[in-house]
């Protein structure tokens, strides 16, 4: 085993999913000193109190520029303003675990790891999907034939229009490239080593179309190169009032039998007078619950500390995270054209 070596590690931006991050930063062993960016002062508050960090700060710029930190956590948003932090902190020689996307662009993004690998530092990307044991269960099925060889899969996940209406007020990026890039992962990461030939996409916007330009949801459609289809359908568009803010479904149907996913969050419910039915255990990314944490979040960002502490592999392969980025955009392509698009895509417009 390697050398055991606690980090130093600063994390961007506490929102939602920033603030599971540096929770989990926070309580991780691993984890000597944690150092806070956040601009807003309410947040510093709460993230203070939770975390009780070495430092906090509302200027990103410090931690880059402190030599004792080893790992940066970028989570801060829009998610468009992410490259350029990504690639001070690797400048700077450290450690990076970005939230997706890591880039704007699939050059971009190349050029990230190309600068993490020169460099011989670890760089990830968001996906947690992969740490669900739920989800990493459909994988371990596959690989062992369990239901034969797959022939379809379907992903439906929809959330309210609550969250719809944060994510579409702080970003212009499709409902693929910002939400069904998880999904995307997830199912192309259990289909390995089948890889993606043609993507066909569809957008629709008759709700946030009246005062926003990103559309409501997104079907998009893919062809492997063994003839196994993918659809994976995305939106924001359940009712505000609706009980949980996420629900999903998902189904794969190979030759011998068939896996499914009930990903609707309702295996908690409980019902008041003032707030009717509700299912308090349907967070996304997932938060702390007292001593554990309620989604993925936490062994994935445990995954990245270890990673660089010991200096393991970390589990997002740059191929990996440049294939989805490359699927997204073709579909997003796609939806654009109203056809087809083959893969790879050599087309300048789309990444």
């Amino acid at each position: 085993m390697s050398e055991l070596k606690r980090l130093n590690v600063g994390v961007i931006g506490t929102g939602w999913v920033g603030g599971i991050r540096a929770n989990a930063c926070a309580q991780n062993p691993l984890v000597d000193q944690l150092h806070i960016a956040e601009i807003d002062p309410e947040r510093q508050a709460e993230i203070a109190a939770e975390t009780d960090p070495t430092s906090i700060t509302d200027d990103w710029q410090i931690l880059i520029d402190d030599p004792a930190i080893d790992l940066i956590v970028i989570a801060m948003t829009p998610e468009t303003a992410r490259f350029p932090i990504v690639m001070a902190a690797l400048n700077a020689g450290k450690h990076v675990f970005v939230e997706k996307p890591i880039a704007p662009s699939i050059a971009e993004a190349e050029q990230a790891y190309a600068l993490a690998a020169s460099k011989d530092l670890k760089i990830s990307i968001g996906y947690s999907r992969r740490f669900d044991p739920r989800y990493v269960y459909v994988r371990k099925a596959l690989k062992d034939g369990v239901i034969g060889e797959p022939v379809t899969c379907l992903i439906s996940r929809h959330s309210t229009r609550e969250l719809g209406e944060k994510i579409t007020g702080r970003s212009k990026m499709s409902p693929t490239s910002i939400g069904g890039v998880h999904d995307l992962d997830f199912i192309l990461w259990c289909l390995q080593p089948r890889k993606p030939v043609r993507v066909y996409s569809q957008q629709a916007g008759e709700l946030f179309s009246q005062k926003s330009d990103t559309p409501d949801h997104q079907w998009v459609m893919v062809t492997m190169d063994d003839g196994t289809t993918i659809t994976v359908g995305i939106g924001w568009i359940l009712p505000a009032g609706y009980p949980n803010f996420v629900q999903a479904w998902i189904e794969v149907i190979g030759t011998d039998g068939a896996l499914t996913i009930d990903d609707t969050h309702k295996e908690v419910q409980f019902n008041t007078v003032k707030d009717g039915i509700r299912y308090p255990m349907s967070s996304i990314p997932g938060e702390a619950v007292d001593h554990v944490f309620a989604g993925a979040m936490y062994d994935e960002t445990k995954h990245f500390l270890e990673a660089a502490a010991y200096d393991r592999p970390a589990m997002v392969t740059s191929d990996e995270a440049i294939q989805v980025m490359e699927l997204y955009n073709a579909a997003d392509l796609s939806a654009e054209r109203g056809e087809p698009v083959l893969l790879p895509c050599n087309d300048a417009t789309a990444g």
